[in-house]
């Protein structure tokens, strides 16, 4: 995709960085005005320049962890480094400079160590949060812009690279240890525990900023007019429109233990078209060298242990350089299930249908849901389980789904507006919910 863009998108994408580089900055130093603790990329250059007799500012060590940790990466890749990432040295000193003068900016804001603890742990708790919204929105959007990274993030994608680990496990090793070198720095120059500079905005910065990360990035799509050129638009929107076949696609996103299987089948059965479930994982592990079970294990399953890891890794690494094997299977079946959209007339089964597809004019979004007892007793009848295994499994699945589907689309699974049609099987029955389906797919043109 970045191969594809023109030199002026490139320029006013490299002009955004800029921008947006001083919001992150911004939320980063109004987070530590708060004084609950930085956060922990900032923590050990922060705490070295409250050491007295230190003649740097917070900034200029910023700019001295950075080139240490581009020194780390280019050593430990060598050749695979590539060369637009040594513009790493150009942001490191850019962002140093923006620390100084944000931290400078928001000195005012600086909540008194004696004020009433009553009004102050309040203020600046609200302080924190702000600060946090405001990082998150400024990673949110480097994200969007996808074009450079900050040597923060740089360097546990090096990592993960080098040691072939998954990016979130050392990307969380990473802010760990970070954390606890600053907590190593403020017992040697300070001789002891002051939660002023690692405490409680800390343990916030590494779960809730990854958390508003997720909760912007839906929002900021505007951010698109900025960084393409409007010619560049108007003719990707020419581009967008013909893109779709005309075919008309059926998409059913379903509860576990709901039917939806069973509807969705017997509607293509009807309609004398091919019905499409196992097939995207058979084709999507044929693609990616995986093997089905690998790929039936991870995709539409987001265990939540697994969702506040990735919230907790969340960060500023660009689009185009995410190593994750579960982003990389999301864009794979999604690149799929539009190929099979152009195929001819379908019926898609889960895997995120409804919203990769969300803006084909001509496809009807399903959601096919039931009580609990229902969805109970077709597994036991189903599986031969008993009926409190069948509740246990029903609540995984469907939480491994809905964990899933907001982490890619950043909305809730179960939210009607994504969908043209909700069904519950428990009143309609499985024949019922086909005849609905069939009766609304005749107005779709």
């Amino acid at each position: 995709m970045n191969g594809k863009r023109s030199k002026a998108e490139w320029l006013r994408r490299y002009a955004s960085f800029v921008v947006i580089l001083f919001v992150i900055a911004f939320g980063t130093s109004l987070s530590i005005r708060a004084n609950l603790g930085s956060s922990p990329i900032s923590a050990p250059p922060y705490i070295l320049s409250l050491v007295p007799g230190v003649n740097l500012t917070m900034g200029q060590l910023t700019i001295c962890m950075h080139v240490f940790f581009i020194t780390i990466q280019i050593l430990l890749l060598r050749r695979n480094f590539e060369a637009r990432q040594y513009t790493q040295i150009l942001v490191s000193f850019l962002f140093g400079f923006y620390t100084d003068l944000t931290m400078w900016l928001t000195g005012f804001l600086q909540i008194p160590f004696d004020i009433n603890p009553m009004i102050g742990y309040p203020l600046r708790f609200i302080e924190l949060l702000i600060g946090g919204a405001v990082l998150a929105f400024g990673i949110a959007c480097e994200v969007r812009c996808d074009s450079l990274m900050l040597a923060g993030e740089g360097l546990p994608l090096a990592i993960s690279k080098f040691l072939k680990k998954d990016f979130g496990k050392v990307k969380i090793c990473s802010d760990t240890s970070l954390v606890l070198i600053g907590t190593i720095f403020m017992f040697i120059f300070f001789g002891r525990w002051s939660w002023e500079m690692v405490g409680v905005g800390t343990l916030v910065s590494m779960f809730y900023v990854g958390f508003m990360v997720r909760v912007f990035a839906p929002h900021i799509g505007w951010l698109d007019r900025i960084f393409i050129p409007k010619a560049e638009r108007q003719a990707a929107a020419i581009v967008a429109a013909d893109e779709w076949s005309g075919n008309r696609i059926i998409t059913i996103a379903r509860m576990y233990g709901s039917g939806g299987n069973a509807v969705g089948e017997a509607v293509a059965h009807r309609l004398g078209c091919p019905c499409y479930n196992r097939q995207i994982i058979d084709q999507t592990a044929r693609e990616m060298g995986y093997s089905t079970d690998f790929v039936a294990q991870t995709e539409q399953n987001l265990p939540t242990s697994r969702l506040w890891e990735l919230i907790f890794a969340d960060s500023g690494i660009p689009a185009s350089m995410n190593p994750s094997k579960d982003d990389a299977i999301y864009v794979n079946q999604s690149r799929t299930i539009r190929e099979l959209a152009h195929k001819g007339e379908c019926v898609i089964i889960g895997r995120l249908g409804n919203w990769i597809l969300r803006d084909d004019p001509h496809v009807l979004r399903v959601f096919i849901t039931s009580g609990r007892d229902f969805a109970v007793k077709q597994l036991v009848d189903k599986l031969h389980i008993s009926p409190e295994e069948a509740a246990r499994k029903i609540e995984r699945v469907n939480t491994g789904r809905a964990n899933h589907y907001w982490h890619y689309t950043g909305k809730q699974w179960t939210d009607i507006a994504g969908y043209d049609l909700v069904i519950n099987t428990e009143r309609t029955s499985i024949d019922g919910a086909v005849d609905m389906i069939l009766r609304a797919f005749k107005n779709v043109k």
